[in-house]
């Protein structure tokens, strides 16, 4: 990762490798840096390298990338995807947590915070985002992910507001964002990149003040 503004390769969230504009010059400024931490659930930490085998088992499912490709990831753009999150993480002072199932010690999936520089025309802005292995579905662990970097976001990093971004046809994450308190704020185009098309997307919203609300 680059300075302020450098053009950079990066594998966001949402999995495009793309030449963007640095996340740094598009992030919010951040009050401290994300920290690991636990739900009652879930273990939730920084990438490491040494995470590479057991999230590509996750990544391999076709249905954890269904949305935006229709396809597994392979080992390789899994280390991609892995190495650009340790370096995002270093240039930022945040990124996504590995989440591990505390009961089973299992990576299961990844949960946290991210720049949606896939969408330039709401930068700067910060993203949660998260992907789970389909056995961890429909248990509320994404919603319990979420809410941890939610929590997160508006208290260590100090931020005013946070986004989601989900594609229209994904029902699963918009349901993940009504449960965390996240209000749909329009309809959204979502460029086309070097490996997909142009999609239909949701922007949600959620502002610190509501999610104090929220949570009292």
């Amino acid at each position: 990762m680059g300075e302020k503004g450098k053009q950079t390769r990066i594998a966001s969230h949402s999995g495009d490798l793309v030449l963007k504009e640095s996340p740094a010059a598009s992030c919010p400024s951040i009050a401290a840096p994300l920290t690991n931490t636990l739900t009652d659930r879930l273990d939730l930490r920084r990438c490491c390298e040494g995470d590479l085998d057991e999230l590509s088992i996750v990544f391999s499912h076709p249905e954890v990338w269904k949305f935006p490709f229709g396809r597994p990831f392979t080992v390789t753009e899994t280390e991609t995807f892995l190495i650009t999150q340790i370096r995002e993480w270093e240039n930022l002072g945040f990124g996504l947590w590995i989440a591990r199932e505390r009961a089973s010690g299992r990576v299961i999936g990844y949960v946290g915070l991210t720049v949606p520089t896939f969408l330039p025309e709401i930068l700067p802005a910060v993203e949660v985002g998260w992907r789970f292995e389909p056995a961890a579905w429909g248990k509320g662990l994404a919603s319990e992910g979420a809410r941890a970097a939610l929590e997160s976001a508006f208290t260590t990093l100090g931020l005013d507001e946070v986004c989601s971004i989900t594609e229209a046809e994904n029902a699963r994450s918009g349901a993940v964002c009504e449960r965390i308190g996240m209000r749909l704020e329009r309809e959204i185009a979502i460029p086309a990149s070097s490996n997909r098309g142009e999609l239909e997307g949701l922007l949600y919203r959620l502002e610190r003040k509501t999610w104090h609300t929220q949570s009292t």
